[in-house]
């Protein structure tokens, strides 16, 4: 499932990113009852993107796609949590956190799976680059229809992926120090992946 998994990401992406502003290390959080101009949100026929019922709502209609919304706060080091909800889909899925966004081409990705499977990986702009390694079982993970909390705290070269409280894998990478955050979600083979998005934070790390 692994190997099928990082090939498949290959394919074709939906870039939903938005702007920059200054960073400001405040803490600050979201619960996506109020629409604003601060998420770059997006939808089409292939997937929808943006707010729904107080969440930040991604739905992903055809297979092998990759959809996101995107913050216009641009972080260096900084601590983001936030829950995840699978709603509906298959399991064989990826959702979670994007960091360090500095364009729609390069970013690090903090994905887990209904599955129950995680993986830290970067784009350079033509490829996705595992820095965890192939993708990973934990019993850390709520599998199905059920709610994950993420958590990926960036600090210089050092970023980490706790899921429900447990730490699950350290990675260290300079490419990246500073950019947006995105919520994202992903399918494989079947389409009809829904996540919801709620209750983010993000704090000094």
């Amino acid at each position: 499932m692994s190997a099928v998994k990082y090939l498949i990401v290959l394919c074709t992406v939906i870039l939903l990113v938005g702007g920059c502003s200054p960073a400001g290390m405040e803490a600050w959080g979201d619960d996506f009852s109020t629409v604003t101009s601060e998420w770059q949100t997006e939808s089409d026929a292939s997937a929808e993107a943006g707010y729904y019922v107080g969440v930040m709502r991604i739905l992903v209609k055809v297979p092998n796609r990759l959809a996101w919304v995107s913050n216009s706060r641009e972080l260096s080091d900084f601590r983001v949590k936030v829950e995840a909800t699978q709603v509906a889909g298959p399991n064989d899925n990826e959702y979670g956190l994007l960091v360090r966004m500095k364009d729609p081409s390069h970013f690090y990705r903090f994905s887990i799976s209904g599955d129950g499977y995680y993986q830290v990986s970067k784009y350079d702009g033509s490829s996705w680059i595992p820095l965890s390694g192939d993708w990973a079982a934990s019993d850390a993970i709520r599998t199905g229809i059920a709610v994950n909390q993420l958590e990926v705290t960036c600090q210089g070269s050092r970023m980490a992926l706790i899921v429900n409280g447990q730490l699950l894998v350290e990675v260290e990478d300079k490419s990246y120090a500073r950019g947006g955050i995105g919520l994202y979600a992903g399918s494989f083979f079947e389409p009809g992946v829904e996540v919801h998005f709620d209750n983010l934070q993000v704090s000094p790390p």
